[in-house]
């Protein structure tokens, strides 16, 4: 009997040991991970570089709180706004933590409660960003959600515009809907969010928790779009698997966060910082980003070439190494194929299969996951006629 609340559906692999782009699981088996823990592990599991960051802290000191200065706290704050362009951070302990961060200062800066996001946003699990995510299936249960938030149709210029008023505080959204079914953001569209939030003295949130460290071949996902917001949050491939949110904004709000106004007891923690600082320093190097878009036109091109004739492939979608490919049908029992397979993809609602490869892997190893998916997706494609 386990003495967990059944929350997830647990896959039927335990791991053994990780490192790099596979999973060793107590099976005896080898598995390519192109999940990353969910976008994650962006430099793959155990990188050594930020294990090493993280060790030598351990030998200093694990916790002391945040009424303490932390140089760790400073150099991971900076590494932040100079690739963001934005100037001060916030850290906080995951990314539901940091959406909720962003949520306080965009009301308290603004004097204004409403927060306008979009259907299929997924912006977490605490009870202000269940309320702001745009999917109904997280909040049922629960009772009446937060009233302040309204969902608006993505990519829909039309709705925005007519609800974008002066009671409104902010805008947030995800430049590709991760949850939703891997949905990126068209260009005009982002680019005027950003204009009619200015005109109408609205903040605009971008959340970066699944696009952000990388993950597109940019340091942030809004760097696609010539946009600049006044708030992204960050959290996911952060720290490379050590627990750490945090949100980054225009330094206009500096002052609206002082003392007494937020706070966190493990956020920032020392531990946590020692491998944010590694991973960005590493993730923000501009050859280590060029590598990423390479690859990712690489695996784009192969995904095109081995499944966008299978008939069950409806599109292929995504930026960088964030991709989605949606199918005609529900994808649970091809996962489970493809697990037995050797390789470990998600899901993104019922019918994409998300790939979330680490930023780091090679392509040998995107060869072999591609060919694992055009195998099963074949198979499931000649059963399915």
């Amino acid at each position: 009997m386990s003495h967990l609340f059944p929350t997830y559906s647990k896959w039927e692999i335990e791991p053994e040991s990780a490192k790099g782009t596979f999973i060793y699981g107590k099976d005896g088996k080898t598995y390519l991970d192109f999940t990353s823990g969910i976008g994650v592990c962006n430099l793959g599991h155990c990188q050594e570089e930020v294990k090493t960051a993280v060790e030598q802290q351990l030998n200093k000191f694990w916790h002391v709180s945040n009424m303490f200065p932390i140089d760790l706290q400073e150099k991971t704050a900076a590494l932040l706004t100079k690739a963001s362009g934005l100037d001060v951070v916030f850290f906080a302990n995951s990314g539901a933590e940091a959406n909720e961060a962003a949520i306080k200062l965009a009301r308290k800066a603004t004097g204004k409660t409403k927060i306008l996001t979009f259907l299929q946003s997924f912006h977490g699990r605490t009870f202000a960003t269940m309320s702001a995510t745009g999917q109904d299936k997280i909040k049922q249960g629960y009772g009446p959600m937060l009233e302040t938030f309204e969902y608006l149709l993505y990519n829909d210029l039309t709705a925005l515009k007519e609800k974008i008023k002066d009671d409104v505080a902010a805008v947030m959204l995800e430049v590709i809907q991760g949850e939703g079914g891997v949905h990126p953001a068209k260009k005009e569209f982002l680019q005027e969010v950003e204009a009619l939030c200015k005109e109408n003295g609205v903040l605009l949130i971008i959340d970066e928790i699944q696009t952000g460290i990388g993950r597109t071949g940019k340091p942030f996902g809004f760097q696609h779009y010539q946009i600049k917001p006044d708030i992204i949050s960050v959290a996911k491939g952060l720290a490379n698997g050590i627990p750490v949110g945090a949100i980054v904004a225009d330094g206009k709000l500096k002052e609206v966060f002082g003392p007494g106004s937020h706070g966190t007891t493990f956020g920032g923690n020392p531990i946590a910082m020692a491998a944010a600082a590694k991973t960005l320093e590493i993730i923000f190097k501009e050859a280590f980003l060029e590598e990423v878009q390479q690859k990712s036109t690489f695996l784009f091109s192969l995904l095109q070439q081995k499944l966008a004739s299978i008939q069950m492939v409806k599109e292929i979608r995504g930026i960088g190494l964030m991709i989605g490919i949606e199918l005609d049908q529900s994808v649970s029992n091809i996962l489970g194929e493809l697990r037995s397979e050797g390789l470990i993809v998600l899901n993104a609602g019922d019918n994409v299969i998300r790939l979330l490869p680490s930023l780091n892997t090679s392509k040998e190893e995107i060869e072999k996951a591609v060919f694992t998916l055009e195998k099963a997706l074949n198979i499931y494609a000649k059963t399915t006629v």
